[in-house]
């Protein structure tokens, strides 16, 4: 049999090993890249059985081909270079060994401690350890061995499993000495050789009412001919994070700042980001800003990105500014009610022109005096927060196509780091429309007009979040690289982040890309050489960073939530069927957004079974039928504070 040597693998063979490293696809989803043959290509394949490993980009992996409708797909043999695997879990205590029952949910199985290793773990509590045979993740048979790196505490305890979240996702809240040592050393120096002095204009920011961090301010402007001047200014975090320094090392280490319920894991020390940075009012602050000239008609007409610094006139929280946008009387009623009017427009203009507006809900927790959770309350969206999400959507797309249009005026592509979003995976989006059919609604997959239509019809129905975050989920997920396939669900060709340098480093790469980019033209082939070399990797840690925040942040909610419905047991809501699997289904307290399983099994009234192809459960003698997104009553019966699960039983009316 010949062999193909681009392709690294047998001709008409699919089972010979291929060597290859875990990295994102176009998706956002994990894939195989190729790196044994001679193939320099580096060709990539979906995988189509990982459910056995926990798999992180950057993993060494042996991998066989298998064919399927679609073409080759690959199944993971063996994690050769796996990253040092940490979990934790509740440990018990045998005497002559120990077990841990793992939080994870890639891996499930029970971990051997021998009594070397307890690390002065008691019995119940929760622990922190390293699994030193990874390599077994895969074989059932054989035994998963740790060693006890730290005790968190009492397994339950809530602030055991704050601290369990936190280790869980390898965050560290603390900064490393040098680090602390080179934001202390920052200070205001306002250099006007290279700034527009913007200090006697009227700017302000509007943030939300805990925010410590304000990394964006405001400003507009009526112009002699009619139009209007809107300004975007963003804290000027390049100039103290300078490249290479610990701080910038130490930023693009942690590439996100994460948002837990009572706790933020910042990206740069306090220092910097909630004061030296931070754009508080009353005080000079550097900034860049983006000037965007608009038209009667709210069209972009032309734009300007300079370095800047301005005094914040106001600190707005989105409450009060949506009062005076309601009332139409306050600080600077007639700035922002002339914002208002103007987001508006641009919002209509964005929607028309074939973006997608999602509209998720969002939950935020009530504490009483004592820190406990005392209610849990849906967020309103704002038109206040709708007003600054629309111009920092306009400011990120304003600064990507300054690059682009730069690359064409002097034929050279100058690499830049994009925010991507790719068309979704066909088949979630097959599942999508069989699932949406019994709300009687029918969507074309290849059209994402019929999308758009899809939205606008289940706004203000009791299905409409439910459909809206399968949507989500149906998408690709959105990731930072120096490709630009374009944003698919902004319907933009040119996007980036540039609003929010605090806490993402995308946002401070693009400030540095964009200073060198226009500050630096003597240089700029150079420095494109540079950008070049260093935009693939930090595109890809920001990527992995931020879909662990993302995780890191819903396993906080959930912490939180499950405390507070502890509190509520035997009590009844009025809830939605989210979701249904073959044993049971899972409803969300239309209030306050718990979500619990009511299992088939303790229905009462009859004995259920689960139609897969309709979707439904259907009672085998009365014939009752329970679909996602219908109402029912519900009882809350348990919380289980170490595995977030909570249930639920069904009220019989």
């Amino acid at each position: 049999m010949k062999k193909n040597n681009n392709s690294g693998h047998r001709t008409g063979s699919s089972r010979q090993n291929i060597s290859g490293e875990i990295d994102f696809g176009k998706d956002g989803r994990i894939v195989v890249k190729q790196t044994n043959g001679s193939d320099k290509s580096q060709r990539t394949y979906k995988i189509s059985d990982n459910s056995s490993y926990r798999l992180t980009v950057g993993d060494k992996v042996i991998f066989t081909l298998i064919k399927s409708p679609e073409g080759h797909t690959a199944k993971i043999e063996k994690v050769v270079d796996h990253k040092r695997l940490f979990i934790s879990g509740k440990f018990e205590n045998h005497g002559s060994y120990g077990i841990v029952f793992p939080d994870s949910r890639e891996t499930k199985r029970e971990i051997l401690i021998s009594p070397e290793a307890f690390g002065n773990a008691g019995n119940g509590d929760k622990v922190y350890l390293e699994i030193i045979n990874p390599e077994d993740l895969k074989d059932e048979n054989s035994d998963l061995r740790g060693e006890v790196t730290e005790v968190l505490g009492k397994s339950g305890d809530r602030l055991t499993e704050e601290k369990s979240i936190i280790r869980k996702f390898n965050l560290v809240k603390e900064f490393p000495r040098e680090v602390e040592n080179e934001a202390e050393k920052a200070s205001i120096d306002v250099n006007l050789d290279e700034r527009v002095d913007l200090r006697d204009k009227t700017i302000f920011t509007i943030d939300p009412i805990d925010a410590k961090d304000f990394d964006d301010a405001v400003s507009v402007e009526i112009l002699e001919d009619g139009t209007y001047m809107l300004g975007v200014h963003i804290a000027d975090v390049s100039h103290y994070v300078k490249e290479g320094s610990a701080l910038d090392k130490e930023a693009l280490k942690r590439a996100t700042s994460v948002y837990l319920v009572k706790n933020v894991v910042p990206m740069i020390p306090e220092k910097l980001s909630n004061d030296i940075c931070s754009l508080k009012p009353g005080e000079d602050r550097l900034t860049f800003s983006v000037f965007i000239k608009l038209s009667k008609r709210c069209a972009v007409k032309s734009y300007e990105i300079k370095k800047s610094v301005i005094r914040s006139k106001r600190r707005f929280t989105y409450e009060e500014a949506q009062e005076i946008i309601e009332t139409k009387k306050g600080d600077f009623a007639e700035e922002l009610l002339l914002m208002y009017k103007l987001s508006k427009s641009i919002t209509l203009k964005r929607l028309k022109e074939e973006s997608l507006d999602f509209d998720s809900n969002e939950v935020k927790f009530v504490f009483d005096s004592n820190g406990n959770v005392d209610d849990i309350v849906v967020k309103q969206r704002l038109d206040s927060m709708r007003l600054i999400e629309e111009f920092m959507l306009l400011a990120n797309k304003c600064a990507t196509i300054f690059v682009n249009d730069l690359s064409k005026k002097i034929k050279i592509k100058l690499p830049f780091i994009y925010r991507v979003h790719d068309i979704p995976n066909k088949d979630k989006m097959k599942e999508l429309a069989e699932f949406v059919k019994q709300f009687g609604y029918t969507i074309n997959i290849e059209e994402k007009n019929s999308l758009r239509k899809l939205l606008t019809a289940i706004e203000g129905k009791p299905e409409e979040f439910l459909i809206n975050n399968l949507l989500i989920r149906s998408m690709a997920k959105a990731i930072y690289t120096e490709k630009n396939i374009g944003h698919y669900g902004l319907g933009f060709k040119d996007y980036s982040h540039f609003t929010s340098p605090i806490r993402r480093y995308p946002d401070l790469l693009v400030h540095r890309i964009l200073y060198d980019y226009i500050y630096n033209e003597k240089n700029i082939i150079k420095r494109a050489e540079h950008y070049k070399n260093i935009i693939p990797p930090a595109g890809k840690q920001s990527s992995i960073m931020e879909q662990n925040a993302e995780q890191a942040e819903r396993e906080s909610i959930k912490l939180f939530q499950g405390e507070y419905i502890n509190k509520h047991i035997g009590e009844e809501y009025e809830g939605i069927i989210s979701g249904m699997m073959q044993y049971g289904m899972f409803v969300e307290i239309m209030d306050i957004l718990v979500e619990g399983m009511i299992r088939f099994r303790d229905i009462e009234d009859d004995y259920y079974d689960y139609d897969e192809k309709n979707h439904i459960a259907r009672g085998r003698r009365r014939g009752r039928t329970f679909r996602a997104g219908q109402k029912v009553k519900i009882k809350v019966v348990r919380v289980n504070k170490e595995t977030k699960k909570i249930d639920f039983n069904l009220v019989l009316k």
